[in-house]
């Protein structure tokens, strides 16, 4: 089995059905108090292939979105399905390590003390190690880094270990790729390029990704579909666009316009 083997996603550019589904879904945290709703009657749909963002101030929801769908979150109400399969609903759960999620941190969590070839093969199982090599091999080639696996993630610029994080998380070729603040942690310049540079990467590997920002100029980089979110609900959920043009409420298009300042929308 050669490493393009271990599975790609593949898809047509016709395979626009709904890959990713939220139907009115409901997550809450347990509080001295009684169940606290986080996530309140929030439904989207992706199709394969496309980029997803979720865009939003500090505290809207939009990691606890993407923690139920990677299924570290139970879900009260609704149903969250991927291709069809239900993986969260009030009586199903199937657990995160069975789901075909590959996730990328603001922090990078990159192991220290392993080498960059080393961190990029870690979730690359079931094949022989010169599989593994040469699937990181690709993958380091595929993110622009050839050459640096033998060194060490300190060695590395912000920028490069992010394109490290990433390469790991591809290794496995998840079906879904989720991305929490990918680059909170970079400098301006290097934000911006690394948006496009990521957004590129996920289309030429043909994987469909949920990107968690608040900024919008990465959303606006990144995005097939923007979803603008406020107090644990979807405000809307549509094409860059579609959301500069037609705004579905004042709040929308309040925060585009940059009408809200921080104080006013957390």
């Amino acid at each position: 089995m050669r490493p393009s083997q271990l599975h790609t996603p593949h898809h047509s550019a016709s395979d626009n059905h709904a890959f990713l589904e939220l139907s009115h879904l409901r997550v809450a945290y347990d509080t001295p108090k009684g169940a606290l709703d986080v996530i309140h009657d929030f439904s989207l749909t992706l199709a394969r292939g496309q980029v997803g963002c979720l865009l939003g101030p500090s505290g809207c929801g939009k990691s606890t979105i993407l923690r139920a769908i990677a299924g570290f979150e139970p879900v009260l109400a609704g149903r969250l399905a991927l291709d069809d399969k239900t993986l969260s609903s009030p009586t199903q759960h199937v657990a995160p390590e069975d789901r075909r999620i590959g996730m990328m941190f603001q922090d990078y969590a990159l192991f220290p003390h392993l080498t960059i070839s080393e961190n990029v093969g870690f979730g690359v199982r079931g094949v022989s190690r010169k599989q593994r090599e040469e699937r990181v091999a690709e993958m380091l080639e595929i993110v622009h880094l050839p050459g640096v696996g033998g060194r060490y993630p300190h060695e590395l610029s912000g920028g490069q270990q992010q394109r490290v994080a990433l390469a790991r998380a591809l290794a496995p070729s998840p079906e879904l790729l989720l991305l929490d603040e990918p680059f909170s942690n970079l400098d301006v310049n290097t934000r911006e390029h690394l948006a496009s540079e990521v957004r590129d990467i996920i289309k030429a590997t043909n994987h469909t990704a949920i990107v968690v920002t608040h900024n919008q100029d990465e959303a606006f980089a990144m995005a097939d579909q923007i979803g603008v979110m406020r107090d644990g609900h979807l405000e809307q959920w549509a094409s860059p666009a579609t959301l500069r043009a037609k705004p579905a409420s004042s709040y929308v298009h309040r925060f585009l316009s940059g009408e809200l300042d921080h104080a006013q929308i957390v």
